[in-house]
């Protein structure tokens, strides 16, 4: 494989691990829907029973307020990829955490076999993501295993999409999978089940991908006709979103699942260990190659 195609490869699966841990997290942020808190019902033993609105807005606070938990979550989109995340995760200070990415399928898999490696180290902190790559990669960026993506540069390189990624690294949280429902309109109880032998109730709705973005990111309003017009290239339009909350008002589990160009997509996620300590060191400069660097070096065509 060549210098420029590794690289470039390589930037390739990091821009798709760095939106695992926005997905995993909780996927795009929405707002609280239109639904109105809805009061409370009877529930079969005649207790009081909340809303499923009222229910949801319970399990934001609680997650949100919960600031770290452990996360295993599993992400299919066509014939592209197939991957499994797992690690810990914080938001009580933006984004970090570390997660172990495998791809187990597609061809992101194939192209990751190629430099040496099916599996990362993922590590977010507040300001910047840091990927480590295998050896082969390391042997065409002189000798560096990490590549940083700075939160800043996403902007400038990656335009409408890439602030509003920025955006949503600097602001994601797991409550905003249920943000998601709210944000809907489109929120149903389908009831208790069990998610890994505990008892939790499953909430299901559509969202308009698009609108979401609209109502609760800090883009212009430029930056969000051309985000809208890059999601419908991409044949992104709604989503299905189901999650389940248990009995102390935490999100235990996340399906996500849509159509775009590249075939369908879904994501399933776990949460766990709520309140977990949660660690992540920046590389060491030696060892890492920065973002913004490599793409103007695969921009010129020269190698390391």
């Amino acid at each position: 494989m060549k210098c420029t195609n590794l690289r470039h490869a390589g930037l390739s699966i990091v821009a798709a691990a760095l939106l695992t841990g926005v997905t995993a997290c909780g996927g795009s942020d929405g707002s609280e829907g239109s639904g109105g808190f809805g009061g409370s019902e009877k529930g079969g033993d005649g207790t009081p029973r909340l809303s499923p609105i009222a229910a949801l807005r319970t399990a934001e606070k609680s997650t949100d307020g919960a600031d770290s938990a452990k996360v295993e979550s599993t992400t299919t989109m066509g014939s592209v990829m197939a991957m499994t995340a797992d690690g810990t995760l914080g938001w009580g200070d933006g984004l970090t955490g570390t997660l172990t990415i495998t791809y187990t399928g597609g061809t992101m898999a194939d192209t990751m076999r190629q430099m040496g490696t099916t599996s990362m180290e993922a590590r977010y902190l507040p300001d910047a993501y840091y990927a480590r790559m295998g050896d082969t990669f390391a042997e065409q960026a002189g000798g560096r295993h990490w590549i940083r993506y700075a939160y800043d540069d996403l902007e400038s390189l990656g335009g409408s999409s890439g602030a509003y990624l920025k955006d949503q690294m600097q602001n994601t949280t797991p409550n905003q999978s249920v943000k998601l429902l709210l944000a809907s309109g489109d929120v149903r109880e389908v009831g208790e089940e069990k998610v890994r032998g505990q008892r939790a109730t499953h909430y299901s709705g559509t969202v308009e991908v698009a609108d979401l973005a609209e109502k609760n990111s800090n883009l212009s309003q430029s930056q969000l006709d051309d985000l809208r017009k890059t999601l419908e290239q991409a044949g992104v339009t709604t989503e299905t979103v189901d999650i389940w909350v248990d009995d102390r008002d935490l999100l235990v589990k996340k399906v996500e699942k849509g159509e775009t160009t590249a075939g369908a997509y879904a994501q399933t996620a776990y949460y766990t260990d709520y309140g977990t300590e949660v660690s992540a060191e920046v590389p060491p400069a030696s060892d890492t190659a920065d973002f913004s660097e490599l793409v103007k070096q695969q921009g010129a065509g020269t190698g390391s």
